[in-house]
């Protein structure tokens, strides 16, 4: 047995959301909040013991401008087109949400970019999977650290389509790291938030072979 609270444990791992209409666009973020919460997202797992992430934390209202302006031209009109073409109501939701935060993304008090040294040239190499392994943890550790103090985000990647503007804006070495998302962060209008309806998992992991099931 270990000594964590399992019950604390679980209700945070299924209960950290997507939060986009309840993040707080009046409440001052403390930038000490920001660094407790990167300090335990650095320590996650990376590929090789590589130290490879960098963070850019953005308050400044004109850059914040500036990226909200990005991301809505690099994909607002797909949001608009998937949220009328959906029918499964919890997808369509989630599109309506995404579409809300397109309206507010300017006005939410920091935006966090996680950034990858080095550059993709290609697909199917081993150096995708490494790269974004070496990130991706450590993002969602962020994202858990903030959902534990009364915050909350969205991981959300639409600025990308216009990543070298945003480097530009930034200052972020274009040819030697990698942005892999936009993590708009505040603190969140209440914290009760329920897990998500998800397929039973005895459905969908398969055992030594493809297909390959136990049984529900």
């Amino acid at each position: 047995m270990t000594d964590f609270d399992l019950s604390q444990t679980d209700r945070l791992l299924s209960t950290t959301r997507s939060v986009r209409k309840r993040l707080d666009l009046e409440r001052d973020v403390p930038e000490s909040v920001i660094l407790e919460c990167l300090r335990l997202a650095v320590q996650a797992p990376t590929a090789s013991n590589s130290q490879g992430w960098r963070w850019i934390v953005v308050t400044d209202p004109g850059k914040r401008r500036e990226l909200a302006r990005m991301y809505n031209e690099g994909g607002k009109g797909y949001l608009e087109m998937a949220a009328k073409q959906t029918m499964e109501e919890q997808t369509k939701r989630v599109y309506e949400s995404a579409l809300f935060l397109t309206d507010i993304l300017e006005r939410v008090p920091v935006h966090v970019i996680p950034c990858i040294s080095g550059r993709l040239d290609g697909p199917g190499s081993m150096g995708g999977p490494a790269m974004f392994g070496s990130i991706i943890p450590a993002a969602w550790s962020f994202m858990l650290a903030l959902r534990s103090r009364g915050l909350g985000s969205a991981w959300t990647t639409l600025h990308l389509f216009r990543e070298k503007e945003a480097a530009e804006l930034l200052g972020i070495p274009f040819d030697q790291f990698t942005q892999v998302a936009l993590l708009p962060v505040a603190y969140t209008v209440g914290t009760d938030f329920k897990a998500a309806a998800r397929p039973p998992v005895e459905g969908i992991t398969y055992w030594d072979s493809w297909g390959a099931t136990r049984g529900l």
